[in-house]
């Protein structure tokens, strides 16, 4: 029998109870904003610890969305350096990516944690993740990490509902992966990259579009926006507006994915036994 929300919640609350005191593995996104919510409400401020990653692949907008988010839940704050550009794993931008740049993350907070005495350190994982391409997950594993959400079933529909409940600002969202995440695979990751990402999906956003992702492909940048959006990145003034203001940024090329917006888009070039190699 399927659990109704109220009981995956009130399991979620169950399992946060016998943590004790918790680094949270904050972004600001719809997930971690929730579980950080959650464990604050259930566990007391005192016993909790959000710690955001700041580095290259955090865009500005995310890191000010996650400040103002952690103010209103009135959870206590650490910022937290982390430095995958120096790994050439990470660099080189093979499928295996994601598991890298949360080693970074999850090596440093299991540090942080022993030093100022957390019981355990948690990441916003959900339900869905379990069937999606998530390397990241096995670094959760290989570091201990607890998923809650996952645990308690609740799938990112579900989190969105009970934000919502919680007239939490994340409610509706889009999600935000880093922006590493926009750089096709193969692609070395480099900080004139990323920001060359970053500036584009600023731009685009101050026109009014909210659900889209710039995919870097070298020397051509892919835009993929909602299917309701296709009209106007493709017609004037807007579509002059925005090749202008890509090329400015470096890129030679900029097309307009014809199969709109779809998270992950990039997976789909992967074999599957390059997805099953990075699991």
């Amino acid at each position: 029998m399927d659990k109704t929300l109220e009981q995956k919640y009130n399991s979620l609350r169950s399992s946060l109870e016998k943590f004790g005191k918790v680094i949270v593995a904050y972004s600001g996104g719809v997930d971690s904003t929730f579980l950080l919510k959650v464990c604050v409400d259930t566990l007391g401020a005192g016993n909790v610890l959000a710690c955001i990653g700041i580095s290259a692949s955090l865009a500005k907008s995310q890191y000010a969305q996650a400040i103002e988010c952690a103010k209103i839940i009135e959870a206590n704050v650490q910022q937290v350096e982390i430095d995958e550009l120096s790994d050439n794993a990470y660099l080189a931008n093979k499928a295996d990516r994601c598991f890298h740049c949360k080693s970074h993350l999850y090596s440093v907070l299991a540090d942080i944690a022993k030093e100022k005495g957390f019981d355990f350190v948690l990441c916003g994982s959900n339900f869905d993740d379990k069937d999606d391409f998530r390397p990241g997950n096995r670094a959760a594993s290989v570091f201990e990490v607890k998923c809650p959400l996952m645990d308690a079933e609740l799938t990112k529909d579900d989190i969105r509902a009970l934000s919502r409940e919680l007239k939490l600002p994340t409610a509706d969202v889009p999600a935000s992966p880093c922006l590493a995440s926009r750089i096709s695979y193969g692609l070395e990751v480099t900080e004139e990259r990323l920001s060359q990402i970053e500036q584009a999906e600023d731009y685009l956003r101050s026109l009014g579009f909210v659900e889209f992702r710039v995919r870097h492909h070298n020397e051509m940048a892919r835009i993929e926006v909602l299917p309701g959006d296709l009209e106007k990145v493709t017609t004037e003034p807007e579509k002059t507006l925005i090749v202008e203001k890509l090329k400015s940024l470096g890129f030679k090329y900029v097309a307009v994915d014809l199969q709109g917006f779809r998270s992950g888009s990039l997976n789909e070039s992967l074999t599957e036994e390059e997805k099953q190699k990075s699991l």
